[in-house]
């Protein structure tokens, strides 16, 4: 059975760093673990990590799509499973950074996505409705159905809406439901690693990790994903980009954009907290800036320890 050891927290927490570090000492290699660093051209917003701080170690699950492309779920579950083949037939352990909670444990887990196969019918009854009249009525309807889901998903992404929506259609079942239903069985042995920090520190930090964002060109990697037209797909939807549209158009003052990203990723982060402490039994690390060198040697023994039980 496959070794792959799992890195997960809120942003911000020091996942990517403690994922190199691992890398180094236990012979690994990197697997991105957020959904949004796939696309290209979506660097600072993203946080994604620079050559300089990979120190070496690849990289994988970076830079694999085009803003105007979709990845669903099931594609990053695909690529997942194929670079923890790929990495573990060099000898090497696999080691998954991230805090996209459901896309981890799509890609660890026995999720199926095939078990529920597209009615093209339905599908394309939904899209002509929304391109006839927006996407709030269908949005609305998934919130009556289905609330728990439709916190989930933005009103302007349709491709989920209607995913979403067709499932309970064409299976009685909604999304929840259908979730829910998914084995929590996986072909690998994980090592989780969970790493949280005080709220007040983690938003504190998060406050900041944005104005240094602003300070290296978020703005202007927003403005030129905006001007290409890309607005309406997928990846624009992100924290850190869709903030920044009413802006360009005129509707909102760029402090305000700055304050909603700031809150929304605060928001983000106690959601994350909230999902992996719900969904999986994950041993927790506290850290602090001043405690993380010590922490990270604790993690390290720890995981010695573990490895050499194999």
């Amino acid at each position: 059975m496959k070794t792959v050891i799992v890195i997960v927290g809120p942003t911000a927490v020091g996942k990517s760093r403690l994922s190199v570090e691992i890398a180094k000492r236990f012979n690994g290699e990197v697997i991105s673990g957020d959904s949004m660093q796939v696309y290209r051209g979506m660097d600072i917003g993203t946080a994604k990590i620079s050559s300089q701080e990979m120190q070496g170690i690849p990289h994988y699950m970076v830079d694999i799509r085009d803003p105007n492309q979709p990845f669903s779920a099931a594609d990053f579950q695909s690529y997942v499973q194929y670079y923890i083949k790929d990495i573990s037939s060099r000898g090497s352990i696999p080691v998954i950074a991230g805090g996209s909670g459901l896309y981890i444990q799509a890609a660890l887990f026995d999720y199926h996505f095939s078990d529920q196969e597209r009615d093209v019918q339905v599908t394309e009854r939904m899209e002509k409705q929304m391109e006839e009249e927006g996407s709030m009525p269908l949005y609305k309807r998934l919130q009556e159905i289905d609330p728990a889901q439709a916190k989930k998903i933005h009103p302007n992404n349709r491709r989920r809406v209607v995913r979403a929506l067709e499932i309970y259609e064409t299976t009685g079942m909604t999304m929840t439901e259908w979730q829910k239903e998914q084995q929590l069985t996986s072909p690998y042995r994980l090592l989780f690693i969970g790493l949280e920090m005080s709220r007040e520190l983690l938003y504190r930090r998060i406050n900041e990790r944005v104005d240094i964002m602003l300070e290296k060109g978020l703005l202007d990697e927003v403005r030129g994903l905006y001007e290409k037209g890309l607005e309406g797909c997928g990846s624009m939807q992100a924290i850190g980009y869709k903030e920044f549209i009413p802006y360009f158009k005129g509707e909102q003052s760029l402090e305000r954009s700055v304050e909603l990203l700031k809150r929304n990723s605060r928001r983000y982060a106690k959601r994350q907290y909230t999902w992996f402490k719900n969904k999986l039994d994950i041993p927790w690390y506290e850290v602090t800036p001043d405690s993380i060198n010590e922490r990270f040697a604790t993690i390290f023994n720890d995981l010695a320890g573990i490895l050499e039980e194999t």
